[in-house]
């Protein structure tokens, strides 16, 4: 999500293919650490959740369109036991950090609130499918440093092509442009009309990235690894967020908006 994707279908540093795979179920001994499971209207709960609004007066990477928003309903809300993070075609002009932007959006992290090393993500979530809409769940390192310390996207999909869902893993060793990141794509029918899955398993020796409990991509640490090919031994928070068009999301119909991209629950399993 960090930067434009190059597709590619990768089994670098011990990679395999998506047969070879387990499920992806929390593993033996693991006990769920943190979740929200969105069962107070308002707000996205505050003690959990902060907002990323960093880009706003200077643009956000990827050529994205969207303004991201703080504490703003229209844009980010619990209803009815979810998350609704919702894309809108309006101008913000009053906010002190507006850059322009035709569109608004909210991008919801826990940085500085909670973040972990090893364990299983599982985010049940339902995607908006309009042209040019841009949706993701990622992690990224604590140390702030991109792409060295790594990112893990369990989940993105543009409108454009509606059947399909990307993971991907960047590194310092696998980043665009530099070289090219670890990508999988893999076909999910009715990913905008229905609720489904999204997981993460990252153990000190790999990394799953999975749908509906069948994983997909993978990412097996090699044992001469340094960390520029492996910084997944330190902590990494969790972002929700819904981008308008950019280098992959491409061009909007703006006839579609609002865009609706809705979380039903997060759940971080550890040891």
């Amino acid at each position: 999500m960090r930067k434009l994707l190059a597709l590619s279908l990768l089994t670098a540093c011990g990679g395999t293919t998506d047969a070879a795979m387990p499920a992806a179920e929390p593993p033996p001994a693991y006990r769920l650490v943190w979740a929200d499971e969105f069962d107070k209207d308002g707000l996205p709960d505050s003690a959990r959740w902060d907002y990323d609004t960093e880009f706003n007066q200077r643009g956000w990477f990827n050529n994205e369109k969207q303004y991201y928003s703080k504490g703003r309903l229209e844009n980010a809300r619990v209803e009815n036991g979810k998350l609704i993070i919702t894309a809108r075609k309006e101008e913000l002009r009053s906010t002190a950090d507006w850059g322009g932007q035709k569109y608004s959006s909210a991008r919801l992290l826990t940085r500085g609130k909670a973040s972990w090393t090893y364990g299983m993500v599982e985010v049940r979530a339902k995607l908006p499918c309009a042209v040019g809409s841009w949706p993701a769940i990622w992690m990224l390192g604590t140390k702030g440093r991109w792409p060295e310390d790594g990112e893990i996207d369990i989940m993105e999909h543009v409108g454009k092509e509606p059947n399909v869902i990307l993971g991907s893993i960047y590194t310092g060793a696998y980043n665009w442009p530099k070289n090219t990141p670890i990508t999988t794509k893999t076909p999910v029918p009715d990913v905008c009309g229905s609720f489904h899955t999204y997981q993460l398993t990252w153990t000190p020796e790999r990394m799953d990235i999975g749908v509906d409990g069948r994983n997909y991509q993978q990412l097996v640490k090699a044992k001469d690894a340094d960390y520029q090919k492996w910084p997944f031994d330190q902590p990494q928070y969790l972002l929700l967020n819904l981008a308008v068009g950019g280098d992959l999301g491409g061009p909007v119909d703006d006839s579609s908006f609002p865009w609706q991209f809705e979380i039903d629950y997060v759940r971080v399993y550890q040891r």
